[in-house]
């Protein structure tokens, strides 16, 4: 077997929340093969599978009993170029922001509002990741999956998937579907996303009045990185929270108490609340407990200052839910996945 297999092996490396656990055993697998070879490997030692991709969207709370294998897989390919209309396939284990920046390069436009993004291209569309106005699902053109109930591959279109706010079939049938491969339709005609207030201003602040994808891309992380920790020099999973969908009756409500609420229609006729003006607002901004806390300039994002456990983090995690439900009556879902 070409699939090499680690014992008792820390994930601190392998999860931007630099939580300290264990793995019982741990491999990467870098092609199909070595996915199918640990898929048959951890049936023989009656072993769970669990899928690790660029660990950004992970809350480990404990040594994980079972094969861990991460998704290692690299490889970017343009598959079409049509009239302008081009479509990219990579590989699930392509870091995400590097892909983006390598689109760009190409001089292909759509991805550019999701720069800076961290994971991996096979985890972007379980989480159906989105920013600044754009979700995967605008630039999906389909994906390779395996299908560990039957050992069949799959290929999904955009209906096939399922996408939702931060969702989809993979999030919701979890364990089941391996993504192998992902596939993006992009143009080299930029037909550009300003809806975000904050990137015309900064494109404006800069004097570009005629921006290209890669001045948005550029706006864009300069503005994530003014306003979301390094994961490589504080640790966090990003948006700890969603931003929870609301009635427009309680936002009436809230608003005569709260003139200044952050919420946006939606065409179902509820509101997004802005989940970190809810946590700012009840005062958890640069709250800290050992070295659990909530970012001091972002306050969706969660942080481990150095040795906090995936229990603490996850205990604070579950104070500001109840905080914020008991004072506005909204109850936050958690982003990343608990393990």
């Amino acid at each position: 077997m070409s699939l090499q297999v680690e014992r008792s092996v820390s994930l601190k490396p392998y999860n931007s929340l630099g939580i300290d656990v264990a793995a019982a055993q741990f491999a990467q697998a870098r092609t199909d093969d070595d996915v199918r070879a640990a898929i048959a490997y951890a049936e023989s030692q009656q072993l769970p599978l669990m899928l690790l991709g660029g660990g950004s969207n992970l809350v480990l709370t404990a040594d994980v009993q079972a094969l861990v294998l991460r998704m290692s897989g690299c490889g970017i390919g343009i598959l079409s170029d049509d009239a302008g209309h081009v479509v990219v396939e990579a590989e699930a284990g392509e870091p995400w922001h590097p892909f983006v920046q390598w689109t760009l390069a190409e001089g292909l436009a759509g991805l550019e509002n999701l720069s800076l993004i961290p994971g991996t291209v096979g985890a972007a569309p379980m989480q159906n990741i989105g920013a600044y106005g754009v979700e995967i699902k605008d630039v999906f053109a389909g994906l390779t999956a395996l299908d560990r109930q039957t050992g069949d591959v799959r290929e999904f279109s955009l209906q096939d998937c399922q996408f939702g706010y931060r969702d989809s079939i993979f999030k919701r049938q979890a364990g089941r579907w391996i993504i192998l491969r992902v596939r993006f339709a992009l143009s080299r005609v930029a037909h550009l996303n300003l809806d975000y207030g904050p990137v015309k201003q900064r494109l404006s602040e800069q004097g570009i009045d005629t921006p290209t994808a890669l001045d948005v891309s550029r706006a864009i992380c300069a503005i994530r990185s003014e306003k979301l920790p390094d994961p490589a020099v504080l640790g966090n999973a990003g948006s700890f929270f969603k931003n929870p969908m609301v009635s427009a009756e309680l936002i009436e409500q809230l608003r005569k108490q709260h003139a200044d609420l952050v919420a946006y229609p939606q065409a179902c006729g509820q509101f997004k609340v802005a989940a970190g003006w809810l946590i700012e607002r009840a005062g958890w901004k640069g709250f800290r407990e050992g070295d659990a806390g909530v970012h001091k300039l972002q306050a969706l994002v969660l942080v481990n200052y150095g040795d906090a456990s995936g229990q603490q983090i996850l205990g604070l995690a579950k104070r500001i839910q109840a905080d914020i439900k008991q004072r506005f009556a909204i109850e936050l879902e958690i982003e990343p996945n608990v393990v």
